[in-house]
């Protein structure tokens, strides 16, 4: 009896191990996932795992981690779920892009079950399917970019492929939780072009920013003399007002002095001997005036009688008396004309 139980324990153990997939465990994820255990009646699952159970060939329940307990013989552990976050090298694949430039691509996927039952049940094999439909998804989303957005959009295409193997993923009770871009490739010819193309940008680039810089250089100097022109003008415009009022202001004094002088010389002439201090005055410009005759021109003008001085002194003394009877005749006449009013008016 003893010896039969324990063909029919080895012969489980046998079927069970032709039934562990092949491709969904890879050799890294092995030391994280238990293989497939005997039904030892008594069973300590280890955390973070899930063992799918089948009872005489059917599913029965998924045991939790901790201690667990079966029926020989007819329970059975059929398939060992790692519920940790599972990495997939994505192999190198050749894929099209919109330009036709033929690239190589690898990636990297990150993934998680949910659903121990759906992920054990659902597919034959979860990482080959996963990973096939991540390289289909790869090439049809390339195909729809140029070469030079699939080095900008890279994030862009990373979230597209994650979005389009969740859709597919859920009936197997797997999350996709990102996939990377490990690395392109582009052919020879391809990479020089793309050389060349970018020593012709950084050359443009410095071409124009050596254009702005002289357009700049330039502005700055017309700024320049602009601003010197017109502060120029102002302070061209402040010396004419400066002038202009210092000279305003000296014609003024002038002016006063002089009106002053003559209030004073009048006020004089009015004195006792006036007459004779403004005969002595006449008499010393006469002098000065002939004597600075030669200096400034060869040309000379003089009267007839140039040396009579006292004859000159007394014509000016003249025309100085009948200048001095005649100004006080405007005021009488205009006391003759107020007296002939009243006259009338009486």
């Amino acid at each position: 009896m003893l010896r039969a139980l324990c063909r029919t324990g080895g012969a489980l153990l046998q079927q069970t191990q032709r039934a562990a997939p092949k491709l969904w465990v890879t050799p890294a994820q092995q030391r994280w996932a238990s293989s497939l255990p005997m039904n030892t009646v008594v069973l300590f699952v280890p955390q973070q795992e899930a063992w799918v159970v089948e009872r005489m060939g059917r599913f029965h329940h998924i045991l939790e981690p901790g201690l667990n307990f079966l029926i020989p013989v007819l329970d059975r552990i059929r398939y060992v779920q790692s519920l940790k976050e599972i990495v997939i090298n994505v192999p190198e694949q050749s894929a099209v892009s919109l330009d036709n430039v033929t690239l190589q691509i690898d990636g990297v996927l990150y993934l998680r079950i949910l659903d121990p039952y759906k992920a054990s049940y659902g597919v034959e094999d979860p990482g080959y399917a996963v990973t096939q439909l991540a390289q289909t998804t790869m090439r049809s989303e390339l195909g729809k970019l140029t070469l030079d957005k699939v080095f900008r959009e890279r994030e862009c295409l990373n979230s597209n492929i994650v979005q389009a193997i969740n859709q597919a993923a859920d009936e197997w009770g797997i999350r996709c939780l990102r996939y990377e871009i490990k690395d392109i490739h582009v052919p020879p010819r391809v990479k020089e072009s793309m050389q060349m193309q970018v020593e012709a940008e950084r050359k443009k680039r410095a071409t124009v920013l050596d254009s702005e810089g002289t357009r700049e250089a330039a502005i700055n100097v017309a700024e320049g003399r602009k601003q010197a022109q017109i502060l120029a003008s102002e302070g061209h415009k402040s010396e004419q007002i400066n002038k202009a009022s210092g000279e305003a202001q000296a014609i003024l004094a002038k002016a006063q002095a002089k009106a002053k002088a003559i209030s004073m010389l009048s006020d004089a002439l009015t004195e006792q001997n006036g007459d004779a201090a403004a005969s002595l005055s006449v008499a010393e410009q006469y002098v000065s005036a002939f004597s600075n005759l030669a200096k400034k021109t060869n040309t000379i003008l003089l009267p007839s009688d140039a040396g009579n001085i006292s004859g000159m002194v007394t014509q000016a003394m003249t025309i100085y008396g009948a200048l001095a009877k005649t100004s006080p005749a405007v005021p009488a006449a205009e006391e003759k004309s107020g007296d002939f009013g009243s006259q009338s008016s009486q």
